[in-house]
């Protein structure tokens, strides 16, 4: 039964539009079959679902700036601009 949810959430998480979408459907799967695995209780894959997903949106929010890309200038320093 376990494995029919993880394969039931991954499946839906990488059916989204959006990398934020994506990013928070496969963040809040993986934080759930973790949470779930270390604490071995719903309460802990529901906290681990909540963390992955926010941070999963958050990292897929990150990368949804089409035409910008990432570079660094010669002190090191990162910045966006167009590619």
């Amino acid at each position: 039964m376990k494995k029919a949810i993880a394969l039931v959430l991954v499946t839906l998480s990488v059916a989204s539009c959006t990398q934020t979408e994506k990013g928070a459907g496969i963040g809040a799967a993986s934080g759930a079959i973790i949470g779930g695995a270390v604490t071995g209780n719903v309460r802990g894959a529901a906290v681990g679902a909540a963390i992955g997903g926010v941070s999963g949106a958050l990292i897929g929010h990150a990368t949804e700036q089409p035409g910008q890309c990432y570079y660094r200038d010669r002190y090191g320093r990162r910045y966006i601009d167009r590619c």
